[in-house]
């Protein structure tokens, strides 16, 4: 067995590219070209191409098979915020740190039309396949022994009965538990200077939205795991109990 998987993206088609031009490197080199290749979620925000991004990975995603992309946070505020217009809930993805400002400039949309102002020109701006990959994204991937999803589970909750808020948005409760999930988790969400492999957990989200690269793993089995760079891969150390 062989999976894929890409971190937290946050608008960084460049290193997107860079991340699928080592993924098809890794694919020739070990011949695994029918494993799957799962993208953790967080498409948009904070970088500076949003937009083509979530083009990027809606053509992928409609052409091959193999290509899951889940939804993060990020993805979940900007489409409610699409859908739904102004909030209060949805406002913070204008705030100050959320960074929906500069998905709105990957669109062509200037951030100083205030909430309802943005709303309306975003909705204009935005293409409908967009919006309609945006709102099919799921929130689990379940594949060989590992669960992927954006930010974790609930612990002590069956995997099949996960709450979406949990699996967008969890941090302490998951990141702390050491209990066997029934599967290995493999997240983003909480960034980390380097690819962490738990006993139960895969954190692989390396802080792209803040300057960190984007990672991409290959997942053989629930001990063994490899991050892959521009000169082939290397085995990543489980963390010590």
């Amino acid at each position: 067995m062989t999976i894929y998987a890409i971190g937290d993206i946050h608008g960084h088609l460049d290193q997107l590219r860079a991340a699928h031009d080592r993924v098809a490197a890794d694919r020739a080199r070990e011949g695994t070209g029918a494993a799957s290749l799962v993208h953790l979620g967080d498409l948009v925000d904070r970088g500076p191409d949003s937009a083509g991004v979530v083009e990027c990975l809606a053509d992928l995603a409609a052409g091959d098979p193999r290509v899951v992309v889940l939804k993060g946070n990020h993805d979940a505020m900007f489409s409610e915020f699409l859908d739904l217009g102004p909030g209060p809930a949805r406002s913070r993805w204008l705030g100050d740190t959320m960074g929906g400002r500069e998905t709105l400039l990957s669109y062509g949309v200037r951030p100083d039309l205030g909430e309802s102002g943005s709303h309306a020109a975003l909705r204009a701006a935005v293409p409908t396949h967009h919006r309609r990959f945006l709102a099919t994204l799921p929130s689990m991937h379940r594949a060989g022994g590992c669960a992927f999803v954006h930010a974790g589970i609930r612990p002590g909750i069956p995997l099949d009965a996960q709450d979406e808020e949990d699996l967008l948005w969890i941090r302490g409760p998951f990141l702390f538990d050491t209990r066997d999930h029934g599967a290995l988790i493999v997240h983003g969400h909480t960034p980390v200077e380097r690819v962490e492999l738990h006993a139960n957990r895969l954190a692989i989200d390396t802080g792209t939205a803040w300057g960190g690269p984007l990672t991409a793993v290959a997942i053989e089995d629930a001990r063994t795991v490899f991050v892959l760079t521009d000169t082939g891969r290397y085995r990543v150390r489980p963390v010590a109990p």
